[in-house]
């Protein structure tokens, strides 16, 4: 479930910041693969766009493939833990903010 990717047993974190660690233990492969595969949808289907550019523009400024869909799968994270535990809509304007502001940790406010 979600909640593994985003809350611990003994205190609930920033979404991005325990999404961040998870991606980077290999227990959470499951969930990492799942984002890691939203990226790639993205970046296949460029829809949106911005995954794109925000693909593109990561690796020009030095990051390896992976990482740029890591840090593109840390913004898929938080549009998904607020999806779910908010029961909202995605906010793609939210996710398109975040894409253009990699590598900075994506915000969860609107």
């Amino acid at each position: 479930s979600l909640s593994v990717c985003c809350r611990s047993q003994d205190q609930v974190e920033r979404p991005f910041t325990l999404c961040q660690k998870r991606m980077e233990e290999e227990a959470s492969d499951n969930l990492k693969n799942a984002f890691l595969e939203v990226v790639d949808n993205q970046l296949r289907d460029n829809d949106p766009p911005e995954t794109k550019h925000t693909f593109d523009r990561l690796v020009s400024d030095g990051f390896s493939e992976e990482d740029a869909k890591r840090h593109i799968g840390t913004a898929v994270c938080v549009e998904i833990w607020d999806i779910m535990t908010n029961r909202t809509e995605f906010n793609l304007e939210r996710y398109k903010r975040n894409l253009e502001n990699l590598p900075a940790e994506p915000s969860e406010s609107d």
